[in-house]
């Protein structure tokens, strides 16, 4: 069955509607029509099987046939990538919601390609946060990340959040293979996870030095050269793979 999305500050499950961008998808492009069962999920993991009840310009009326929540994946991972060029983020969001990154914090390092303008951040974020709730629908996925606003890395550690694991891959000649320092922590699972990943051409020694500060431990992935993007999705596979359980 389709999936479609309701906020959570919209999600009543005795009043179910569709707003009006997922009222065309409905609608417009797959042509449901009344009596037609769909699935609708408010990203915070609560999920409802619908019957369309009525369709007016604007919105769609859900009648609730079953409704149920799925549980929280154990270990929250939260992926701080510097910005890539073209439509390279948007696959990186996108996987990473497949992968079941718990956030996603699109970071403006010195040698990110794109720079993002003040004015034009809540755009991109907005733009990015639709590619997450694309994403979730697709998948199945019912627990939807959200996509921060766009920062530096300094911005970015001087948040209150704090990780049970934090990690950062690089370039450099200390940098632990992820296998290794996942070995380290046998038995003691984290439930919160951070992992930076950089540009083309790394981030700077610098900003290396500024997430080691923090508690961030570098790590290689192998002895080929990645891409920013195939780097984010091998370190959200290896993780879940390791961490999800």
């Amino acid at each position: 069955m389709h999936r479609f999305y309701i906020s959570p500050e919209s999600w009543n499950i005795d009043a179910l509607a569709l707003d009006e961008a997922e009222t065309h998808h409905a609608v417009d492009v797959l042509r449901l029509s009344p009596g037609d069962k769909a699935v609708v999920f408010n990203g915070r993991g609560a999920e409802a099987t619908v019957e369309i009840a009525a369709i007016t310009r604007k919105s769609v009326t859900l009648k609730k046939l079953l409704h149920g929540k799925s549980a929280a994946i154990g270990c929250k991972i939260t992926l701080a990538q510097a910005i890539a060029k073209g439509k390279n983020m948007d696959l990186i969001v996108q996987k990473a919601v497949e992968l079941g990154a718990a956030a996603i914090c699109p970071l403006l390092s010195e040698r990110t390609v794109i720079q993002v303008e003040e004015e034009d951040a809540a755009r991109k974020q907005q733009k990015w946060q639709a590619v997450a709730i694309e994403a979730a629908k697709q998948c199945g996925q019912n627990w939807l990340p959200n996509v921060d606003l766009p920062c530096t890395p300094k911005e970015f550690f001087s948040r209150p959040e704090r990780y049970d694991l934090m990690l950062i891959a690089s370039l450099q000649p200390d940098a632990l293979h992820l296998k290794k320092l996942l070995a380290e922590n046998a038995g003691k699972t984290p439930k919160n996870v951070l992992v930076l990943i950089g540009p083309e051409g790394d981030f700077t020694p610098a900003e290396i030095g500024l997430a080691k500060s923090h508690g961030c431990r570098p790590i290689t992935l192998g002895p080929i050269v990645l891409r920013t993007e195939t780097a984010a999705i091998y370190c959200l596979s290896v993780l879940s793979y390791e961490l999800f359980g």
